[in-house]
């Protein structure tokens, strides 16, 4: 029987808490097809607008092991730059992956960077093995809001 996973990775940015969740996370959909066009395709909401229930999708490029993910927020907070969202199709859903959720929350630190911090929990199929998907999980994530992070020192006056 398939138990339920976890795996977490923590983030060090000199970018401030606020800037870096829009953009590296309520905004990523936005970004990433210009950041990342080599990882993803495109990005676009299918309902809602970044509130409790929307849903987004990714599409990616043949660099990924699969085509597209949708994920719907289940909660969101940005004045705590918080949030928690579920995989609902795609990205491994019904091949490998029964169920699979994260929780994001980038925090403030002293020196006024950030630090993220994400906890993926995942249920496998039954017979299904991980090897080094998580290693690679863990990377695409720092890849994430190491790009977003990039892109807002480069330019100070982004999502202030």
């Amino acid at each position: 029987m398939a138990s339920t996973n976890s795996w977490t990775v923590e983030i060090e940015s000199p970018v401030a808490a606020t800037r870096l969740f829009r953009a590296g996370v309520m905004d990523w959909h936005t970004l990433a097809p210009k950041l990342a066009p080599h990882i993803v395709a495109s990005a676009h909401p299918v309902e809602g607008e970044g509130n409790i229930g929307s849903v987004r999708q990714f599409n990616f490029t043949s660099a990924m092991p699969f085509s597209f993910m949708k994920e719907k927020l289940d909660f969101v907070d940005a004045e705590k730059c918080e949030c928690k969202s579920t995989l609902i199709e795609g990205g491994g859903i019904g091949t490998t992956i029964e169920t699979a959720t994260s929780h994001i929350k980038v925090e403030t630190t002293a020196s006024g960077g950030s630090v993220v911090k994400v906890e993926s929990t995942y249920k496998l199929l039954p017979g299904v093995e991980v090897k080094d998907e998580i290693t690679k999980a863990k990377d695409s994530v720092t890849n994430i809001f190491k790009g977003a992070e990039a892109f807002l020192i480069a330019n100070p006056d982004a999502y202030n």
